[in-house]
């Protein structure tokens, strides 16, 4: 009852007429960006973070709310109708909707994954305003050494999953951890190289705006085409009789699958919407649709994706841990406006927190009723002449780096670390662990500090960093994913030996033979659309 209660005091808060203009805003500033080829919400959020940094937190955060939710809508109509995934989590909606719309059912796939977003959208932020109190009464209980622990696992679980490598994953890591060092947080100046102006750090808004924003704009530009794109036009979306009937389960098998792989560190969407996908394929009266434009395939796995996005706010708000590169992005909101996301953020701040749980409400029902009959309008923007989005791009992300601390020097900044996101992805190393680096190393090094000083500087003592049992469970789980791939690989090594062995038929060996090699290219295809790198693979497919 007091969740309920809480909630309905969030609802009064967002529901005023000058919080509700600014969630009207924050969902046509996000669809609208969001909706353009090659950016998606992560991207969407990070260029349109420093547009709420002039607003009281309460507003800002409910206008972010909107701007979330807009940009998960814009990247579903990009892939749909132009077939660029804005992020690799909208792979599997291109797959079917981009051949719906081929086959001229354009409005109908982008109706569905409209509608069944809303769907995911309102059980998943139902479910966070359930779960997120739950979550918080746990941490509460939790000392420095289990928080220490559990940031590494977040680290090391978000790393190792992604890229091509975790050699790539892992350096990309310590490149965000080096960038957090910079400043005097332990007391004396660390990587200032005699410049004052980085005595207090460097601002993540600039941060995240260059590695996202600038960064993709100028991998964009080099991988630019001389021809236009052609968006498929589309009429008034809407569904038949036979499209709800056909999408209604996959909504709800999608946010199913969604929600508890969101809150998971490493959890992301791309796994969600992979099984939604092919849960949908083996449960459907027409599997001889699928890849060739079935709207289930659009349903559920946008479901799954939308759901994923509600899940991840769960441990972001109670234990300020992002779990994807969207979340980070917001979390760097909080930090901007010196509010620290974790167990007491739901004591300190209750107001703003709840408001903002009200608001992701209200921004999912603005986005249907709103974005549904503009979607002609938001595939018009799609016809735009890619020099002069990309020209825009940059202006806007170089006015939000200065708006931040209003000093040229971060402009510097913005241009040195959007050249390194430009490196990144042409080395193939992923953008996620950089963000979360810089985001959770400061507070890794605060919590470590905390745990020595317990234990009297022994790590090992009775209060050290083993002094609690959900640390220790904690690390057993991080050595189990650093050892597990070595085990793997020694597996593999044996298997040869065993198999062979002279007993089995020729026509039994042909059968196992073919089946790792379909299973290699699919986990092949899957580690490269999932690399962490919002419209990266935009990128490859611009070139």
């Amino acid at each position: 009852m007091d969740v309920w209660s809480s909630l309905m005091d969030g609802f009064a808060t967002a529901l005023t007429p000058m919080n509700l203009l600014y969630a009207v805003i924050g969902v046509l500033l996000g669809t609208a960006v969001g909706v353009l080829p090659g950016l998606g919400p992560a991207m969407t959020v990070a260029l349109l973070l420093p547009v709420t940094q002039v607003l009281e937190p309460t507003s800002a955060f409910i206008m972010f709310a909107g701007i979330y939710y807009g940009g998960m809508y814009g990247g579903s109509t990009t892939s749909i109708l132009l077939n660029t995934p804005g992020e690799s989590s909208s792979v599997i909606t291109a797959i079917e909707g981009n051949k719906m719309a081929k086959a001229g059912r354009a409005a109908q796939a982008l109706a569905t994954a409209a509608i069944g977003s809303f769907v995911a959208g309102t059980i998943g932020t139902a479910l966070l305003a359930m779960f997120a109190p739950i979550v918080v009464q746990f941490a509460v209980s939790l000392g420095s050494p289990s928080y220490f622990a559990i940031m590494v696992l977040a680290l090391l679980a978000v790393t190792a999953v992604l890229g091509s490598s975790r050699l790539r994953g892992f350096a990309a890591l310590g490149l965000g951890l080096a960038i957090g060092l910079v400043g005097a947080g332990s007391g004396q100046a660390r990587l200032t190289f005699g410049i004052p102006l980085l005595t207090d750090g460097i601002d993540i808004v600039v941060v995240a705006v260059a590695i996202f924003a600038l960064g993709e704009a100028l991998w964009v530009a080099a991988h630019l085409r001389r021809t236009p794109l052609h968006a498929i036009p589309v009429g008034q979306p809407w569904m038949g009789k036979s499209d709800w009937k056909r999408s209604w389960k996959p909504w709800l098998r999608g946010t199913a699958f969604g929600f508890p792989f969101g809150a998971l560190p490493a959890g992301g969407a791309e796994i969600p919407t992979f099984l939604s996908y092919v849960t949908e394929k083996r449960l459907s009266k027409h599997p001889e649709e699928f890849g060739h434009g079935a709207i289930e395939g659009v349903a559920g796995p946008e479901a799954a994706n939308n759901a994923s996005a509600a899940g991840t706010l769960t441990p972001m708000l109670a234990l300020g841990l992002p779990t994807n590169a969207t979340a980070a992005v917001m979390l760097a909101a909080f930090t901007g406006y010196g509010i620290q996301p974790g167990p007491q953020l739901f004591a300190s701040q209750g107001p703003l927190v709840w408001a903002l749980i009200a608001s992701l409400f209200i921004g999912n029902f603005l986005l249907l009723i709103i974005n549904l009959p503009l979607a002609p309008l938001w595939a018009k923007l799609l016809q735009l002449p890619r020099p002069y989005l990309y020209a825009g791009i940059l202006f806007f992300a170089t006015l939000g780096a200065y708006s931040v601390n209003l000093q040229a020097f971060d402009l510097v900044l913005l241009l040195v670390f959007g050249a390194l996101g430009f490196m990144m992805r042409r080395f193939g190393l992923p953008v996620l662990p950089l963000i979360l680096g810089v985001i959770l190393g400061p507070r890794l090094e605060d919590q470590l500090r905390k745990a020595l000083k317990l234990s009297g500087g022994d790590p090992l003592g009775p209060n050290g960093l083993f002094g609690e049992p959900i640390a220790v469970v904690v690390y057993i789980i991080v050595a189990i994913i650093l050892v597990w791939p070595l085990l793997f690989k020694l597996y593999r090594r044996a298997r040869p030996a065993a198999d062979s062995m002279p007993a089995t038929s020729m026509p039994a060996t042909r059968s196992g033979a073919s089946e790792p090699r379909e299973a290699g290219g699919a986990v092949s295809h899957g580690s490269h659309r999932a690399d962490g790198n919002p419209g990266g693979d935009g990128g490859d497919g611009d070139g």
